[in-house]
Formats: C-alpha cells, structure tokens, sequence
C-alpha cells in the first residue's frame, strides 16, 4: 500500500538537521525499499533558480513516499526516523496512489 507523509517542522529543526543530518540519510538508506523517494521542501522566500532548479530557502519539512504493508508499519517508519525523535517535527499521513498506474515515475 502506498503512503505520503508531509512533515512540518519547527523553526528548532534547523539545528536537529545539523546534528542529525546523517543519521536521518543513514535511516533512509536503511529502509529505502520502503521509503522509496523522500526529501526536503523548502520555503520560497529567499531562494532563487539556477539552471532552472529552485535553490535556497530554509528548509521548513519534507515528504516521503512509503511503500509498505499497512498504516501501522508506515506509522513505524517515520516515529523511528531521527528527525521525528528529534520532537521538532509533525506530520500528516495520507494513502496515495498515481493517476495513470501503469505509468513507470523516473526521478
């Protein structure tokens, strides 16, 4: 069953990104055939575009696509996730499925 967790964080994650930055990706890693696309979102105040990419602006949460058996298994994820352990992050969970299915998504 597929999941999409929006994260929100608090203006204190800044600081939990720079202390647990890598044992956040070294989670991913870990359960990337379950967590199979995650990233940053970014406010879009004070950024700019380069090369057509938007860069810049703080990071204000992230979203994650899950592939996994169950609501209680994607619950589990994120709440072992150090970002969550952190206490300066929500989220929201959502099922979530693609309009044209048989379409292949390449990132």
């Amino acid at each position: 069953m597929r999941w999409i967790a929006i994260f929100t964080d608090t203006p204190t994650m800044l600081a939990v990104r720079a202390q647990q930055g890598q044992a956040h990706l070294d989670f991913l890693a870990r359960h990337k055939t379950e967590i199979v696309l995650a990233g940053g979102c970014r406010s879009d105040a004070g950024g700019d575009y380069v090369g057509g990419d938007y860069v810049g602006g703080d990071y204000v949460g992230g979203l994650w696509v899950l592939e996994v058996s169950d609501r209680a298994r994607a619950v589990a994820l994120i709440e072992q996730d150090p970002y969550y352990l952190s206490g300066a992050r929500q989220y929201v969970l959502r099922t979530w499925g693609k309009a044209f299915e048989e379409d292949r998504v390449v990132l």
